[in-house]
């Protein structure tokens, strides 16, 4: 693994230098000449997300058990990311051509890389099948389709099948994946799906592993051990049925909540290990390979957006400060505000953190729409132009995700990292989307076809 050299300071602490040399180095601020929007990425902090999950789950597994801890590539598309976590010792979990494409280009391995879909079409089964990688099916009728390529093209991938545990829903409805009638998987609960499902592995040798996706933001830890809990007892019940150990691999998802209230780690992945202990303590004793799909809670805590804010105004006296961050960057905030708050850090022109008497103010976007706000009312010292405000937590799903609304165009990303006499180092991992490039994408090269 590649050697870093990071002081030991805590998150915060190297986030605030960043800030600083952020500006003192041209990446964003308050002059004509400098970029209004920037993001960074705390390669250390990523680092030290990564080396949390795989030591939580080495130090309760029975030895030489077999565990892949696959980033979900859906938590930031982006090949620096996946290579940094390559590095850390992860591979990837993809959902899509283009997440796969992203792994390949990253140079995650076949058999480091498992893939999930609701909607796979029979082109990107076949590919995954030829490359080896790990499949898991979604549902009856893709296993049919499956049945038709392995008999045309026998295949050395592990195949496994997701099931919807029915355990029931987080605070977040829209993210909560394994309600009653959640679209992913076969539900378990239904008439008739479980004896389908022994019956199902029982027809296919080739079926040998099982897979569940129960956690996401706003799913307690018991909710998500329920699930696996679940999932263990029907593997326990095919090998019963099958008289051996067709079933070789639990793939247990990933889902584990985010604090985004404070800078504070919590829950941890330790704590998610216990709550999996205390559920199902058999998950760890060696009869069962392991696979995780982490992304929020491996990338969230270590994103910071910087905006330079342009305008201050005031309407119905209520301060307001016009930066550049919003719905392209933090879209579940904008367009629901109560289950996505962030948090704002106030920073003057140099960088530095503002003090000074709070009032409450709104923070808004550029966008061309009246929910574009990233906080209403909210106590900060009072903003004022050329100032900055940081959206820290922001690593996952916010200005790696980027929604193009009013042709905004994606920020550059830079992953920074401290050196032991402090001084910060930053890397492009993403550069600033160009004018031409927005316009190339928007068919600008087509311009007379409708004509």
């Amino acid at each position: 693994m590649a050697a870093h050299t990071d002081v030991g300071e805590d998150a915060a602490a190297r986030r605030d230098r960043a800030v600083r040399a952020a500006v003192e180095q041209g990446l964003v601020g308050g002059a004509d000449a400098a970029e209004p929007l920037t993001c960074l990425l705390d390669t250390a902090g990523i680092r030290a997300s990564a080396a949390a999950l795989t030591s939580a789950f080495a130090g309760v597994l029975a030895p030489g058990t077999p565990v892949l801890h696959a980033f979900a590539v859906k938590a930031a598309p982006l090949v620096p990311v996946l290579r940094l976590l390559a590095d850390a010792g992860l591979g990837c979990e993809v959902a899509s051509p283009g997440e796969l494409a992203l792994a390949r280009a990253a140079g995650v391995p076949a058999g480091r890389t498992v893939l999930d879909s609701p909607a796979k079409t029979a082109a990107e089964l076949r590919e995954a099948l030829a490359l080896g990688i790990a499949v898991n099916a979604d549902n009856p009728q893709e296993l049919e389709r499956l049945d038709a390529l392995l008999a045309a093209a026998p295949t050395t991938a592990p195949i496994g099948l997701r099931i919807n545990p029915q355990t029931g829903a987080g605070a977040i409805d829209a993210l909560s994946t394994a309600t009653a009638t959640s679209k992913f998987g076969v539900a378990l609960r239904d008439p008739g799906a479980r004896a389908w499902l022994v019956r199902a592995y029982l027809d296919r040798p080739w079926l040998t592993r099982l897979h569940i996706h129960s956690g996401s933001q706003g799913v307690p830890l018991a909710l998500i051990a329920q699930g696996v809990r679940e999932l263990h007892a029907l593997a326990e019940e095919i090998n019963a049925a099958a008289g051996r150990r067709q079933v070789d691999t639990l793939d247990i998802g990933g889902g584990l909540p985010v604090n985004f209230a404070s800078d504070e780690e919590t829950p941890t992945f330790a704590q998610y290990v216990t709550a999996l202990r205390e559920a199902v303590p058999a998950l760890f004793d060696g009869s069962y390979g392991l696979v995780t799909e982490f992304g929020r809670a491996l990338l969230a805590k270590h994103g910071l957006v910087l905006a330079r804010v342009e305008y201050t105004k005031t309407s119905g006296s209520r301060p307001i400060a016009l930066t550049h961050a919003g719905v392209q960057l933090a879209t579940r905030t904008a367009y629901a505000p109560a289950a996505w708050p962030v948090r704002i850090l106030a920073y003057d022109a140099k960088g530095a953190a503002k003090t000074g008497d709070v009032v409450a103010q709104d923070v808004a976007g550029p966008a061309c729409f009246a929910g574009d706000l990233l906080a209403v009312g909210r106590e900060l010292p009072r903003l004022a132009p050329g100032d900055l405000i940081g959206v820290p937590d922001t690593g996952a799903y916010f200005f790696t995700a980027h929604y193009g609304y009013n042709s905004l165009p994606r920020p550059a990303v830079h992953g920074f990292t401290v050196g032991p006499g402090g001084e910060v180092r930053f890397r492009l991992a993403r550069p600033a989307q160009s004018l031409s490039a927005i316009v190339a994408e928007a068919g600008g090269a087509l311009g007379d076809a409708l004509l």
